[in-house]
């Protein structure tokens, strides 16, 4: 696919970023995990490939805004264009030398997400989308599985941690969908979790607690593939709620009653 220069811009940030990333998984997995060794060093891996994609994407488009998980918020000249920015999606997963884990860049345009990037340096799998443009990875058109039995289908979900007081809500929410459906992944990054969904390895995937930068790209790249997204509350709003549901459209329906118990 040829993308337009905003994407190619995105895609740059992202490898190089990636590459940053693989140079300091090598040395994190040789580490004594603790919180203090590796999770000092994971910070600083994280850091350093926040600050590469800043430097890549404001030396392209100095006038837009930015949304980065690690820096604070900062308004553009350009009030209708931001960057949403998660340098290192994963982040528990790269800290234990688990090979799963993301580079996330989305181009808001006003208040719209129009383009995103999902980059897993560690299988070289780059996910991207515009809008209007369908869905890519690598050189292969994206597109949602076909299912249309819950008994067939594989959900993808994020599990509460270090105490998190929306435990109860996910143990009913799993509780109510484990005898409908052929299983159920926690493999710890939001934003490869949608763009698993938008290539048919997963069915469907639903969260709460999550954060604008693990989400907005890979939702452009679902709903490019043709996948349906929505808040979880019917009336919310995703990118500012932090919670999320979607699935292909074939089976988004059945899944989405199991999850809200309507």
């Amino acid at each position: 696919m040829q993308g337009s220069a905003n994407l190619n811009v995105m895609i740059k940030a992202a490898r190089k970023a990636g590459r940053s990333l693989v140079r300091d998984f090598r040395e994190v997995e040789n580490l004594q995990v603790s919180m203090k060794g590796a999770g000092d060093f994971v910070s600083r891996a994280d850091l350093a490939a926040e600050e590469i994609i800043r430097e890549e994407l404001t030396a392209a488009r100095p006038t837009y805004g930015w949304c980065g998980e690690e820096s604070a918020e900062q308004a553009g000249r350009d009030p209708t264009r931001r960057w949403i920015v998660d340098p290192l999606d994963g982040t528990t997963n790269f800290l234990h030398g688990l090979p799963h884990w993301a580079v996330s860049i989305a181009l808001e345009h006003k208040g719209r997400i129009v383009a995103g990037v999902v980059y897993d340096p560690s299988k070289d799998e780059l996910f991207f989308a515009e809008k209007g443009q369908g869905a890519w990875m690598n050189e292969s058109r994206l597109r949602v599985s076909g299912r249309s039995r819950m008994i067939e289908a594989i959900f993808a979900t994020g599990l509460p941690f270090g105490g998190r007081d929306d435990l109860p809500d996910t143990l009913r929410d799993l509780a109510r969908l484990l005898p409908q459906c052929a299983g159920v992944r926690r493999w710890g990054a939001a934003a490869l979790d949608l763009a698993y969904v938008a290539a048919g390895r997963y069915d469907g995937f639903w969260e709460r607690r999550l954060h604008a930068w693990d989400i907005a790209a890979g939702l452009v790249i679902l709903r490019e593939a043709g996948g349906l997204a929505e808040p979880l509350q019917p009336g919310g709003d995703i990118l500012a709620d932090g919670e999320v549901i979607c699935a292909n459209n074939r089976i988004f329906d059945s899944f989405a009653r199991v999850i809200r118990d309507s």
